[in-house]
């Protein structure tokens, strides 16, 4: 089925999504870099489930919400467009900020969703190492860091094979305002997260790329260890984007957790 996009009322805000599919609802929630679109992992998803790709209020195409200060703000907001869009109890995704913000959904309502993926997730601070300061480097210079190696990625020339237009940068810096209400201080994490990680009963799968220069690894396994029922699984020569840089591998492991066609 081909995916079309919708708009979604949540309380007063408007929200852009992207929907295709077939099957059970997969909700998937994008990173601080925005809504990408409809990408080659999601079509392979698609065949079995069907996913409902929102964009969070004040990225993109969706609507502002000047009320927002933090990711718990963005976890109850989706919590409730589970319910706007009568999604019933869906599996969740998220990537890097948007897996921040369904491990907090997780903590708040487990019986709300039923199996959870957290991809190159922040949220969590580091023991050793450190969360990247998106905000000290500019987008070309975030383009060449977040993947291990722009040759390999199949999508790279349609996402970032020529200059932004003037209103994608527009929108970036409009992207790059909101992550920093939802995330400046502190820095990319919840000091209060890791304590109701256990409380997370819902089967959880964790990936990450073995080379992510934006999130660390070592959160991964920080998440393994809190969550009661999560796997860990590193991808090899991959960074911060499992997803695009590794689409059929990464939908493989999506489809095999969640249980494929069954």
């Amino acid at each position: 089925m081909r995916p079309r996009e919708e708009r979604i009322r949540v309380g007063d805000t408007e929200v852009h999504a992207w929907v295709g599919g077939r099957g059970a609802p997969l909700l998937v929630l994008h990173g601080a870099g925005a809504n990408r679109g409809w990408l080659r992992w999601l079509d392979l998803v698609s065949e079995h489930y069907t996913v409902w790709a929102p964009t969070h209020p004040g990225f993109g195409r969706s609507g502002d919400a000047e009320w927002m200060d933090g990711i718990d703000d963005l976890a109850r907001f989706h919590l409730w467009l589970v319910e706007a869009a009568g999604l019933g109890r869906p599996h969740v995704l998220g990537h890097s900020l948007g897996g921040w913000t369904a491990a907090e959904m997780a903590t708040m309502s487990p019986g709300a969703i039923d199996r959870l993926v957290l991809v190159s997730a922040s949220g969590l601070k580091p023991e050793t190492g450190e969360i990247l300061d998106v905000f000290y480097h500019s987008d070309a210079q975030l383009r060449d860091l977040i993947v291990h190696d722009p040759a390999t990625v199949p999508e790279w020339p349609e996402l970032f094979g020529r200059p932004p237009t003037p209103a994608e940068m527009a929108a970036s810096d409009r992207d790059r305002e909101m992550t920093a209400r939802l995330a400046w201080k502190p820095y990319m994490h919840d000091p209060r997260l890791a304590r109701f990680l256990p409380r997370v009963s819902n089967p959880t799968l964790i990936v990450w790329g073995r080379e992510d220069r934006i999130v660390p690894v070592e959160c991964g396994e920080q998440y393994r260890r809190a969550l009661p029922h999560a796997t860990l699984t590193v991808l090899e020569r991959c960074g911060h984007l499992p997803p695009i840089e590794q689409p059929e591998a990464f939908a493989r492991l999506v489809l095999d957790f969640l249980g494929g066609a069954a």
